[in-house]
């Protein structure tokens, strides 16, 4: 089902960058068809004005010439809009292929992430969440920093947020329905960066120094001082005083450069806080602009954009008018004269330290909402391209129903072209699912993909299954684990410490008698080749130390193991449950199928893989 629906989704995009390409190449021809019409004007301009001026002279040359003239700037107006079409239509093409590599998991195509990894975890890790080739990678629409790292915290959070959960699940649902607002908020940014936007610079200004009582007290003595000079001045002008203008002048010259040191830099603050909302103003106008009527939660999202007298249309506006006014100063000539007559640079820091007041409660509001609308978009763009995916529900049920349960559960950083989708059901806390197989049968995919599912749902997201439910878990994992020179750790001692820590996670909470909500929630843990780093007969001691301390705790398991013999002791305990992957030869190579089965694995495939690959082996037929 999956598969189909993932080549019915490629052609449609396939299609669509067809028609788009068309589209662009029509508006190509018609620009150079301008091109070439621009040039005639102006050549049949000069010609016919030089002709005009000698037939009827000047009156008729000018006529003739301000009439190209018009024209002209018709044509290039024209043209610019053309070519405006032209740039719409590459970007949107270019959109369009990502998204086809988004989907068909063609990475070199897939852009990097807006903002860099954030520091990685063992969960990050073990599950693929961050970093090159992964979840984050290929979800990350955001258009800046920050909203690509509040999607990374989403995804890592290993645990869910009950209270926002169901809130962000309607919210992704209805932004899969709505794939034009989400492409056109991206190329409404791309039509004015190609890099990605840092809201930092936005929140910096409000961290400007300037003291509003250093503010209120040059103020009224530079006014004072403007206003006693301008007076000396046309007092001297119509003769009745000397031309004390001078004194009052010098005094008023010195306040204004002692001044510089206080307010000079606020005021070129305020400069590149017109640069920054440059780049963020159009899309806080489409996000104004949007008709979200049958969108009620994405409505309710966008509120502080879209309604009263704080929408972002009027306070820039107003935040524009004085960025236009500070930026009279920077000509020096212009900036000086102005300053001579009225306490300019006073006024306009006042202006703008009012506006920063009125930004500083609004700015953070906004980026906030900002932040949480580009990490949505880029749930909402992975489900609609993605319609067979279910979103889960995470929720506490009663103790007869199955604490996870899915159907056709895939990894969705899996082809579908070679993803084997598996159900699977865990009835109660305490049990141990114990999956066996043959190298490369799938055991350490299944796992993961249970991981990664359930950060995917814990974001808000759907997941790469028919249905998934489950209780609210935590998340631990021991999956790669590495050695540390830096630290002087090998890979068995921090394979040791990696597994104390979910025996902390699994048994403190327990312990504690009024546990925090989230460190209340049971744990779901996933371990991979238990205790590889040491030798046979310890390793299995150990597992099975393990896996007996962790039978009927508070947490649910699943251990991928090679080891036949840990799975035929765990055959002695209800709650440890034996699953495995096949795998058979065919024409002389193995093959899987990559479907889990009840019971220990049968078969073995070491020494066969060894024998494929020309390694001597005492017995390659040997189980």
């Amino acid at each position: 089902m999956l598969p189909t629906s993932m080549n019915h989704q490629e052609k449609n995009l396939q299609r669509k960058i067809r028609r788009i390409e068309s589209r662009r190449l029509q508006c190509e021809a018609v620009s150079r068809t301008f091109s070439w019409l621009r040039l005639t004007v102006v050549l049949l301009g000069g010609v016919l004005t030089w002709v005009s001026g000698v037939q009827f002279g000047p009156p008729g040359a000018w006529a003739v010439f301000i009439f190209f003239l018009f024209v002209f700037v018709v044509i290039v107006s024209l043209h610019r809009r053309i070519d405006r079409w032209q740039l719409k239509f590459s970007l949107w093409r270019s959109l369009q292929t990502e998204q086809l590599a988004r989907l068909t998991l063609d990475w070199v195509r897939v852009p990097a992430p807006a903002a860099p990894s954030p520091a990685l975890t063992p969960l990050a890790v073990d599950l693929d969440l961050t970093g090159e080739r992964s979840l984050h990678h290929l979800l990350d629409m955001a258009v800046t920093r920050q909203g690509s790292l509040r999607l990374a915290e989403w995804l890592t959070a290993g645990a869910p947020d009950l209270s926002m959960l169901n809130s962000r699940q309607r919210l992704v649902s209805e932004l899969k329905a709505m794939p034009r607002f989400s492409q056109r908020f991206i190329l409404s940014y791309r039509l004015v960066s190609q890099e990605p936007l840092d809201a930092d610079h936005l929140l910096a200004w409000l961290h400007t120094p300037l003291q509003s009582n250093t503010l209120n007290k040059f103020l009224p003595l530079a006014s004072a001082l403007a206003g006693l000079n301008l007076a000396f001045f046309l007092l001297n002008l119509a003769g009745y005083l000397p031309a004390f203008w001078l004194l009052s002048g010098l005094a008023y010259l010195g306040l204004y450069i002692a001044s510089q040191r206080v307010i000079g830099g606020f005021l070129d603050s305020v400069l590149r806080l017109d640069q920054a909302l440059e780049r963020f103003h159009p899309l806080l106008l489409f996000i104004e602009r949007s008709n979200l009527g049958r969108s009620p939660q994405l409505a309710e999202l966008c509120a502080p954009f879209i309604r009263g007298n704080n929408r972002p249309s009027i306070v820039l506006r107003q935040v524009k008018w004085i960025t236009a006014a500070v930026g009279l100063r920077m000509n020096p000539v212009l900036g000086f004269i102005l300053n001579m007559i009225v306490p300019w640079d006073f006024w306009v820091a006042w202006l703008a330290a009012s506006q920063r007041t009125r930004l500083s409660r609004l700015l953070p509001s906004w980026l906030d909402c900002f932040h949480d609308l580009e990490a949505l978009i880029s749930l909402g763009n992975f489900a609609h391209h993605h319609p067979d995916y279910a979103f889960p529900d995470i929720s506490f049920r009663s103790s007869e129903q199955p604490v996870f349960s899915t159907r056709q559960m895939g990894h969705p950083l899996l082809s579908a072209r070679h993803r084997v989708p598996n159900d699977f059901h865990a009835r109660q806390l305490g049990e141990i699912q114990l999956i066996t197989g043959s190298n490369m049968a799938g055991k350490s995919t299944f796992i993961r993909a249970i991981g990664i599912n359930m950060c995917l749902a814990f974001a808000g997201g759907p997941v790469c299954a028919a249905s998934l439910t489950a209780i609210p878990f935590r998340l631990y994992t021991c999956i790669r684990v590495t050695d540390s020179l830096a630290d002087g750790f090998s890979y068995f001692y921090a394979e040791v410490r990696r597994l104390k820590g979910l025996l902390d996670a699994v048994f403190l909470q327990e312990k504690s008698p009024h546990p925090p909500l989230k460190e209340g929630f049971p744990v779901l843990y996933l371990i991979d080749e238990i205790f590889r780093g040491t030798n046979n007969r310890e390793r299995l001691a150990g597992s099975r130390a393990f896996v007996k301390a962790l039978i009927g705790s508070q947490a649910l398991g699943f251990i991928a193991t090679h080891d036949l013999e840990l799975a035929a002791f765990a055959e002695s305990y209800t709650q440890v449950h034996n699953f495995h992957f096949r795998d058979t030869v065919q024409d002389g190579k193995l093959a899987f199928d990559f479907l889990i089965r009840p019971g220990p694995s049968p078969t073995t495939n070491a020494l066969r893989i060894m024998a494929l690959e020309g390694l001597p082996v005492e017995n390659p037929e040997s189980p």
